[in-house]
């Protein structure tokens, strides 16, 4: 892997500066700056009902577009699932199923406000920030489906056109040596990121969105990309990534296929794999 470079100074200030000159990112309009992360960011997570991208649902959700030098504008949802929400993703997240059936948001109403939030930033040529985007894009892009709601991807002109920023898989390309978890609490301490609510949606998307932002700050390869291009780059380390764990896992004695595709597993895939 090529030696990432890293920037000699970190601001000490996280304020994310104001974007400047106008420009377009895949025909849509953005503004144009020194780096992606000095614009607006939309920070994005999920907590649900399981880790089944296929079978498991919504639960709770937080959309929060930051930086830019403007305020933040956040919008989060409690949603009833229309299922039991096991005691084990209770622990996690601490919504239980009453919880969920008496203050949560119909299904479909929820699916349909947090995936129009997440195109209309897209449209704008703001980038999705998510750790593990894969795990929270996919969950959505089958909720959407599930409730007869028009996809993220149907929204914004198909999954080429998605511009997402995933610290779990810049982290794992950039420092893949690097001993411990890479949960989103173990890499926030890693890069001195506070996570003090962890499983709420708000904190982690919040937590996401200051990941990416030190990442960029610390390693020029990294904020001095262009967004698309870090963007196709993701899609390449992603599939690496797990064709690696692939190898170790058949090294092991233990053959385990890992899904590769990223920020979303399209429908289309899952029929061919």
């Amino acid at each position: 892997m090529p030696r990432v470079r890293r920037r000699a100074r970190v601001p000490s200030s996280g304020r994310i500066g104001r974007p400047d000159t106008p420009g377009t990112v895949r025909g849509r309009r953005y503004l144009r700056s020194v780096s992606w992360h000095t614009r607006r960011l939309a920070a994005f997570d999920l907590e649900t009902t399981g880790i089944d991208v296929e079978q498991d649902r919504v639960v709770t959700a937080a959309v929060s577009v930051v930086g830019g030098g403007l305020p933040t504008a956040s919008r989060a949802w409690l949603v009833d699932p229309g299922v039991e929400i096991p005691a084990g993703a209770s622990a996690v997240h601490g919504i239980s199923t009453e919880q969920a059936r008496q203050d949560g948001q119909d299904p479909a109403e929820a699916v349909e406000q947090i995936t129009a939030a997440l195109a209309e930033q897209q449209l704008a040529g703001v980038p999705i920030v998510a750790f593990n985007a894969r795990f929270d894009l996919t969950i959505l892009d089958r909720e959407a489906r599930r409730h007869g709601v028009v996809p993220l991807i149907d929204r914004i002109g198909g999954p080429d056109r998605l511009l997402v920023v995933d610290p779990f898989v810049i982290d794992k390309q950039v420092d893949r040596y690097r001993r411990g978890r890479r949960t989103l609490t173990a890499v926030c301490e890693h890069h001195r990121v506070p996570l003090l609510d962890a499983h709420d949606a708000n904190a982690d998307a919040l937590a996401a969105a200051r990941v990416a932002w030190r990442m960029a700050t610390t390693l020029i390869d990294i904020g001095g990309a262009e967004l698309t291009e870090l963007h196709r780059q993701q899609v390449t380390w992603a599939a690496e990534q797990a064709a690696s764990l692939e190898e170790y896992f058949a090294a092991q004695g233990r053959p385990e296929r890992v899904e590769g595709q990223w920020p979303c597993v399209l429908v289309a895939a899952l029929a061919v794999a």
